[in-house]
């Protein structure tokens, strides 16, 4: 069953906190399935004035890690995994456009596969309904994962 987690909820599910939690609101979570929601980008962001002076744009890194920990919530949202903490394995992504102060990064993430404390995904950013972002993503749960692995 789907719902939202406004800014507050969302903390349960997402470790990260002010400045790196690069999402703001969930509008709709499947867990295991997807998550879809938004990050408002205001002019009092704190990358903006550094990247770059006279033309201010999210820095790539933060897309990415705004679609990772969308990702992340459609797998934390599951069962007995609220607010564990996730780690990347390999994301590949593409940038499409610039993302600016003002605009809302709109992001899609969907789970393709959870295994073993792996979760292998895809996710898109969007602003003004075109892609700026996307990124096909590999995450883990490391104490989930650790179950798994050879003991040396």
């Amino acid at each position: 069953m789907a719902f939202s987690l406004n800014s507050e909820e969302l903390k349960e599910y997402q470790p990260n906190r002010y400045p790196f939690l690069m999402i703001d609101y969930v509008t709709e979570v499947e867990p295991g399935k997807f998550a879809n929601g938004y990050k408002n980008l205001t002019n009092n962001e704190w990358y903006f004035p550094v990247h770059f002076p006279g033309g201010p744009n999210m820095p790539g890194a933060l897309q990415l890690e705004a679609m990772a920990q969308m990702l992340t919530v459609a797998v934390t949202t599951q069962e007995g995994l609220k607010g564990k903490v996730t780690h990347a394995l390999e994301h590949t992504v593409r940038f499409k456009k610039e993302v600016l102060p003002g605009e809302q990064l709109i992001i899609e993430s969907e789970i393709f596969s959870w295994r073993r404390g792996i979760c292998k995904g895809h996710a898109k950013g969007y602003t003004h309904g075109e892609v700026a972002c996307e990124a096909n993503m590999l995450i883990t749960i490391p104490d989930i994962l650790e179950k798994y692995l050879p003991k040396s």
